[in-house]
């Protein structure tokens, strides 16, 4: 079993060039904000790429999916979040290296951190075998590792780096100080007199009295007159700090690449878990979804919008679940339903479910199979842009032709409120040529639309509403269901328009 990487079992399927610029969807389905919220605190491994490159097999997604398996295994769990706590340490050793300036100084800090890294190493090695693994991933790892730690250039490094530690430890001198000047030379075993003074002098102590002592500063950096003892003391010890020299020169490139690249990468799966239990302490699912690139019959039970249940969560706010499903010839979702009832949430949901399944992460939902699409595109409202001198209707025929025009049968496509800019009859005119374009590519899509005619277009498209309290009109549910459209869509945007709803009506009254 041969080990490349703990997030792409195949080379080819690795990164070629980083850093992944943050795919275009992002903002529209409020993935940018999911990203920052799984990333923070973790901002020193650059996990963002990751995030922004989606899989391109099914078996690219188990095999991640396999690794998540394994790492809810809470001992597991801990093993790799003790391991990555000492690289860290490991890592801010050699920064300390780097900010000092006496060389003895720096290899004495270059050194620490070999002997941190040596230690775990053969601690990972140690706790992985102890731990039952299963997925394909973690068990080449650790294959590798325990060849790694086998082989003759660990294991010299590891005992060189002990011998080298041992000698240092030797290391005992004298600084003789007098009027003019000082002498540093080896110890040779004088009596420690510091006791027999205290225990003297101390019957001549009454009650509280100054302490003259000086503390020693906790700076790194050595002062001139300390870098003089230590460069006499090298001279004292030749045999010793000429090894320091030889091992600092000989060992620069201790670390193994395949163990930074894992350190780096298994933050991976230990962001999003992290992430995810916040959720999960909330009484919310997620599950590994299905995952199929030719089967469209697509559903998640129990799903929600990642980005604004983080919001709710923080605010204490109750979080309203959605179900969906696609089964047969079905392929459009048309979601309508009254303004601010959750049909633009909706949209995005199933967007962040594909998105997050094709990266191999377990998505909100009690259960769920989901469609590995090639590309997603997505039309939402733009504020217009003086410098294109375009207006809003060219502006979205534009967009979606250039979707249309990219997309595959393998693509999804999801889009909010278009040709809002235009009267009625134009709206359904041009609402009807672009689905005629979306049936014919046969792609999975959702269109939340304020036209209800587009609901029963065809045999491929679904009528999904937003649903409201029915002793409240006003009253939102945010529960998105498979239903007839009811017609009060568009009425109620154009009455929103023309501002002649109750709650406007109301305002005119009481002015």
């Amino acid at each position: 079993m041969t080990f490349h990487s703990i997030l792409f079992e195949r080379p080819e399927d690795s990164i070629k060039d980083e850093p992944v610029e943050e795919p275009v969807f992002f903002g529209d389905l409020n993935l940018d904000q999911i990203i920052d919220a799984i990333t923070a605190g973790k901002q020193e491994y650059n996990l963002k790429s990751f995030f922004f490159t989606s899989l391109k097999t099914v078996d690219a997604v188990k095999y991640r999916h396999e690794i998540i398996a394994d790492l809810q295994n809470t001992i597991l769990f801990e093993h790799i979040t003790l391991f990555a706590r000492k690289m860290r340490d490991m890592r801010e050793h050699l920064t300390q290296a780097g900010k000092l300036y006496h060389k003895y100084q720096k290899a004495k800090s270059f050194l620490d951190a070999v002997e941190l890294y040596c230690d775990t190493v053969n601690s990972l090695v140690n706790n992985l075998s102890l731990v039952d693994i299963k997925s394909r991933g973690l068990l080449a790892f650790r294959e590798y590792l325990a060849h790694y730690t086998g082989a003759e250039r660990f294991t010299s490094l590891l005992q060189e780096t002990k011998k080298l530690k041992a000698d240092l430890s030797t290391v005992k001198y004298c600084v003789l100080i007098k009027s003019y000047g000082m002498k540093v030379r080896k110890y040779e075993s004088e009596s420690d007199y510091s006791a027999d003074v205290e225990e003297t002098f101390a019957k001549f102590k009454q009650g509280a009295v100054k302490d003259y002592r000086v503390k020693s500063s906790n700076r790194p950096e050595m002062n001139h007159i300390e870098e003089k003892v230590l460069d006499f003391v090298a001279k004292l010890y030749p045999e010793i700090f000429g090894n320091v020299d030889d091992y600092y020169a000989t060992n620069r490139n201790y670390l193994d690449r395949t163990i930074a690249v894992f350190d780096r990468e298994v933050q991976f799966y230990v962001a999003y878990l992290e992430h995810a239990e916040m959720f999960k302490r909330r009484g919310l699912n997620f599950c590994y979804p299905k995952m199929s690139d030719k089967c469209k019959e697509v559903y998640d039970y129990e799903g929600f919008d990642l980005a604004l249940a983080y919001k709710l969560i923080r605010e204490n706010a109750p979080i309203v679940c959605n179900d969906f499903y696609l089964k047969d010839e079905d392929r459009i979702f048309v979601v309508s339903g009254p303004n601010q009832g959750g049909k633009t949430t909706f949209a995005r949901a199933f967007g962040q479910l594909h998105y997050l399944a094709s990266i191999g992460c377990p998505v909100p939902g009690r259960e769920a199979q989901l469609f590995l699409f090639d590309r997603l595109f997505t039309h939402f409202e733009r504020e217009e842009k003086i410098n294109n001198l375009r207006g809003k209707l060219q502006d979205d025929l534009v967009r979606i032709h250039d979707i249309l025009s990219q997309a595959s049968p393998n693509s999804i496509i999801i889009m909010n409120e278009m040709f809002t800019s235009t009267t009625l009859q134009d709206a359904i005119f041009l609402s009807g040529k672009v689905m005629e374009e979306i049936i014919a590519l046969n792609v999975l899509c959702v269109w939340v639309s304020f036209i209800d005619e587009l609901a029963s277009f065809g045999e491929q498209t679904v009528s999904m509403v937003s649903t409201i309290v029915p002793e409240n009109p006003t009253v939102r549910t945010y529960k998105v269901i498979r239903k007839r459209a009811d017609g009060l869509a568009y009425a109620m945007s154009m009455a929103e328009k023309h501002r002649v709803t109750y709650k406007y009506l109301k305002e005119r009254i009481k002015g």
